[in-house]
């Protein structure tokens, strides 16, 4: 491999392990927002707990905007978080519930 093709090649590299570690840590700070905020309703790990909650581990992974504005708004039961929570923590608790609780 060239001098120019391998030093593309480990850039690619670095920014997307570089995105991998950014996501897990995007993680972990959705998991300790949703102890925090969401847990009391949702159930540990996201499992509902019986309730007539709605189960998070069925969100549609491709509908964020949906899940956004039941945060920002709140839904039926669920009070609106929009004045508590930031973008960047609802992004965050959006990275944890794509994880279905593992």
């Amino acid at each position: 491999m060239k001098a120019p093709l391998l030093s593309a090649a480990l850039i690619g590299a670095a920014i997307v392990g570089g995105a991998a570690v950014a996501e897990a840590q995007d993680v972990q700070k959705g998991k300790s927002l949703y102890g925090q905020h969401c847990q009391r309703c949702h159930g540990r790990n996201l499992v509902t707990p019986g309730t007539v909650v709605y189960d998070l581990r069925t969100f549609p992974e491709n509908d964020k905007p949906r899940f956004s504005e039941s945060i920002v708004k709140g839904k039926k039961n669920m009070p609106p978080w929009g004045d508590k929570l930031s973008a960047e923590q609802i992004d965050d608790l959006w990275a944890y519930v794509l994880t279905r609780g593992k």
